[in-house]
């Protein structure tokens, strides 16, 4: 940021301040000390012109000290603008990088003034020319009061810039802790890992999820600086929240492995459950046939080979499970368990289908109407409601319920006049359809008044 000459004593001086800025303390006590005395310096101060020399020294001193409090005060300013660039994204943060990137070019100019007055005329040499000391002081007041100025400026822009100093360092207050709680987070996993493996399970999914994690806590060491507040705070709360499912994922290992091993267990129980319903529905279908029409129990008659069918894809399934519990594939082993309980489900549903179809049957064949009173009750109790506080019922009401009566006069007739093998199914189907008509239309009414 700071430039000189490379010849003479501007160069050295240049040198020396951007190198090692705490020695300007030093090379202005070798100045001072080349104006009070010092190898070879009376030789010409008694020669005449010892007013001008002094002059000039004392103008370069002062420009020295004015270099060094301007480079002191730009390192300060340059560390509030580094804390505003870290936090800040606004336009107004914009402005004043922009400002400051233009200040810094003028400091600059002045920097290149001063050291070429530096080196314009060697005041350390034996003889000057004349006027030279007289020119040499002139240009040197000029550095000084340039320099003056430009700190002046630095000093009013960082004055500027304080209240984006404040609302940032607000803001990186917070990073600090959202770092720290990250790391503590991503402790906990790896912890919690640890605690896992010694049980016995490799938890490979959650290491690898938090494998993952190690680029973002590299990120989250470069800091705000590099990476803006915004996305540090946003990573840190990212990298807080997935560690602390990853521990918890690792602390539920052993309970889900558990789980798996007792879900396994309850469902090769209901396999061996299932074989035994599979045996008991075949005498159920023997009885359908013996006593009933074709029609009330043909569409049962797969039952049986459906049931043995699924007990053998159910241990098939269950076999893999096993297999992926016992590689520690916890994923693909619950998913498979629950596709055997969903086709265990299934098959017990077909196996219980057959004792119902038979209890009811054997029911209706009894007494069929009983089944029809119940239905009657339903479609005229649906009736009622829909007359409730009308003299003539919404035909939206009274439609439905006037086609469940015809439909159970006609199931009725039908059974009366089939002889001695009636379709006790299709009358029983005949009769659900009017009671499902009767509750649809309750419900419609119910849902109106609400």
């Amino acid at each position: 940021m700071r430039a000189g000459s490379r010849h003479g004593y501007g160069a050295r001086l240049a040198a020396e301040l951007v190198l090692a800025p705490l020695a300007v303390a030093g090379v202005l006590a070798a100045v001072a000390g080349s104006v009070t005395g010092g190898a070879g310096r009376g030789s010409w101060w008694r020669r005449g012109g010892q007013a001008d020399r002094a002059e000039a020294l004392a103008a370069r001193d002062a420009a020295q000290q004015a270099f060094y409090d301007l480079d002191s005060a730009q390192r300060e300013v340059e560390l509030a603008v580094e804390t505003v660039r870290a936090a800040e994204e606004a336009a107004a943060v914009r402005q004043a990088l922009a400002e400051f990137q233009d200040l810094t070019g003028r400091i600059n100019q002045v920097n290149l003034a001063y050291f070429a007055a530096l080196d314009a005329v060697d005041l350390e040499a034996a003889e000057l020319p004349p006027g030279a000391a007289a020119e040499a002081r002139r240009r040197l007041d000029q550095a000084h009061r340039e320099l003056t100025s430009q700190q002046a400026e630095l000093t009013s822009y960082l004055a500027r810039l304080q209240p984006l100093v404040q609302h940032a360092e607000g803001r990186l207050v917070r990073v600090a802790p959202a770092v720290e709680r990250a790391r503590r987070a991503l402790l906990a996993a790896t912890a919690a890992l640890d605690a896992t493996r010694a049980a016995g399970l490799t938890a490979q999914e959650p290491a690898a999820r938090l494998a993952a994690l190690g680029p973002e806590l590299t990120k989250l060491n470069e800091g705000a600086a590099r990476h803006g507040v915004d996305q540090t705070l946003r990573r840190a709360e990212q990298v807080e929240r997935q560690a602390g499912e990853i521990a918890a994922e690792a602390a539920r290992l052993p309970e889900r492995a558990g789980e798996v091993d007792r879900r396994l267990a309850s469902l090769r129980t209901r396999v061996q459950a299932l074989r035994t319903r599979t045996a008991n529905v075949e005498p159920a279908l023997s009885e359908l046939r013996r006593g009933f029409t074709a029609e009330c129990w043909q569409d049962l008659q797969r039952v049986p080979q459906q049931l043995a069918e699924a007990a053998r894809t159910a241990e098939a399934r269950l076999d893999e499970a096993a297999r992926a519990r016992a590689e520690q594939r916890w994923a693909d082993a619950t998913a498979t368990l629950g596709a055997v309980r969903a086709l265990l489900e299934t098959a017990d549903g077909s196996a219980q289908a057959v004792a119902d179809r038979l209890r009811r049957l054997t029911e209706v064949a009894r007494d069929p109407s009983a089944e029809l009173e119940r239905a009657r009750f339903a479609v005229r109790d649906a009736q009622r409601l829909a007359m409730a506080g009308r003299s003539t019922p919404d035909p939206r009401h009274a439609d439905p319920l006037d086609a469940a009566v015809l439909r159970l006069d006609r199931a009725q007739a039908a059974l009366g006049s089939a002889g001695r093998h009636p379709d006790y199914w299709h009358y029983l189907g005949e009769l659900d359809a009017a009671r499902r008509s009767a509750a649809e239309v309750v419900e419609m009414i119910r849902a109106q008044a609400r």
